[in-house]
């Protein structure tokens, strides 16, 4: 059975969130918008995301590393956010294996947020109604589209190309080798949910840095323990 999905590359990620802004943009205008926003520009911005980038920094300086992680539904193939929708909103589509909330049924009682433990369902305080990412369902199924433009708008804006898309079921699908050749996982596969979406692993990489660089004359070097060390 088919099961489309999205493949995370944490390797490439830059966080540079183009494609959040872009999944906004796109659905915001398409079937399934508009996504709402209370405040955008003040201090308490809040509103609806399908796609989020959490970002973390790890180490202590000067061996410090930065990890971002987009996250959005995960379309998961046990599905734990559908069997507690009491009328039935939440569904998987059979022939692709997509999530998606009826907006007509949804009555906004938040148990499949309660039930998602990956916090992929946003609550829309203007329609009342739950969403999440659709995969840019009526972008991927668009026949007036290009070929190589059926895909999520996230996978499309992506500068560093850190994002697929297709069928994992398929072999002859992207998404499937690229699960294949680089060991990619999904997240809390302990959780019995089996997600659809997956994350290809970070890999550490050492970088050599010429001698001089390092040198007390050099006035980055210089400037790097100025901050360092303001203020002790």
């Amino acid at each position: 059975m088919p099961q489309y999905a999205l493949v995370i590359d944490l390797n490439t990620c830059v966080g540079c969130h183009a494609c959040a802004t872009n999944c906004k943009e796109w659905n915001t205008q398409a079937s399934f918008g508009p996504l709402s926003d209370f405040d955008p520009y003040g201090r308490n911005p809040k509103g609806v995301w399908y796609n989020r980038i959490m970002t973390y920094e790890m180490g202590e300086f000067p061996d410090t590393q930065v990890f971002h992680l987009p996250k959005s539904c995960l379309h998961c193939q046990d599905a734990p956010c559908v069997p507690v929708c009491p009328t039935g909103a939440s569904y998987k589509r059979e022939q692709d294996g997509i999530v998606l909330v009826n907006y007509d049924d949804c009555i906004g009682c938040k148990l499949c947020s309660w039930a998602c433990p990956y916090g992929c369902r946003e609550f829309d305080e203007a329609d009342k109604v739950m969403k999440k990412c659709t995969l840019c369902i009526d972008r991927i199924y668009d026949e007036s589209l290009p070929p190589e433009h059926r895909k999520p708008a996230c996978v499309l804006t992506c500068p560093a190309k850190a994002r697929f898309f297709g069928d994992i079921e398929d072999p002859n699908s992207e998404a499937y080798r690229m699960i294949k050749e680089r060991n990619g996982f999904v997240l809390f596969p302990d959780m019995g949910t089996n997600p659809a979406n997956h994350y290809l692993p970070r890999t550490e990489t050492k970088v050599h840095v010429d001698e001089h660089l390092l040198e007390a004359e050099n006035p980055l070097f210089l400037e790097v323990v100025r901050r360092h060390y303001k203020g002790g």
